[in-house]
């Protein structure tokens, strides 16, 4: 068999499929394990199986991208592959390295890891965390397995993937809900709902490509964008107060961070 194995190939899985093709991968170099066939890739050449429990050859990485709740049940038929020394690259939300040590053994070669939904467009960033085992090699491969969807960083202390999934994880939600305000705040001052969105998803998404190309910060880039006495100015008065967005955002990373532990158990 080829020497990848993708566990799941839902929306992330199927991505991350994607970026790895366009990125040069060998078609014949990946297994896909999907039970649901009608979101089976169509790509051609990759063998395609609907449960792991057909393949006999022990790939080189097996990477996780189903569920939470069905990991449960995925990692019963994969544990021989981690006897056999295979890594596991997991995108699973909450489930940490001694969740996966208590299925797979203490000795299981496991890099867990957070990405974010757009990696969708291949415009996403990924934290990753490695158990003791992985081996500087390894975590190269699974860190260009994970780069062909995004940026991606490491943090050594696992405790950090909490506050991580409170910001990048679920961060995409706060943007979406970012133009959702600002376009109904658009509309209660007379513009269509219509016009309003479109202004807003166009200027948010504009806004994040300005970021994206610019080497300043962003506390210059809005500093750019914000004549004294202006109307920028006057809106960020009551954006920057006290009680302004800030405080807000403190309480809702905090809230999500605590969850994540939560789920973690």
């Amino acid at each position: 068999m080829g020497k990848l194995l993708l566990v799941g190939c839902g929306k992330m899985g199927g991505a991350m499929l994607d970026g790895w093709l366009a990125r040069g991968l060998k078609a014949s170099d990946v297994v896909v394990a999907e039970p649901v066939e009608a979101i089976r890739p169509k790509h051609a050449g990759l063998r395609l199986v609907g449960s792991s429990s057909e393949i006999s050859e022990t790939p080189e990485i097996v990477v996780l991208a189903v569920k939470p709740q069905a990991m449960d049940a995925t990692l019963t038929d994969l544990k021989r592959f981690a006897e056999q020394g295979s890594v596991f690259l997991s995108i699973a939300a909450g489930k940490t390295l001694g969740y996966f040590a208590s299925h797979l053994g203490a000795a299981a070669k496991v890099v867990r890891s957070m990405p974010n939904t757009p990696a969708a467009v291949r415009q996403g960033i990924t934290v990753a965390t490695a158990a003791g085992g992985v081996s500087a090699a390894e975590k190269k491969r699974c860190h260009e397995l994970l780069e062909a969807v995004g940026g991606v960083l490491w943090v050594d202390d696992e405790a950090l993937m909490d506050p991580v999934t409170a910001l990048s994880g679920s961060g995409p939600a706060y943007v979406f809900l970012l133009v959702e305000a600002m376009a109904a705040a658009g509309a209660k001052l007379g513009l269509t709902p219509e016009m309003a969105m479109q202004l807003a998803r166009a200027t948010v998404a504009g806004s994040g490509e300005l970021l994206k190309q610019s080497s300043e910060p962003a506390a210059q880039l809005r500093v750019n964008v914000t004549s004294p006495g202006g109307t920028t100015a006057e809106a960020l008065k009551v954006l920057m107060a006290d009680d302004g967005i800030q405080p807000v955002f403190d309480k809702a990373l905090a809230a999500a961070s605590r969850r994540s532990k939560e789920l973690a158990g």
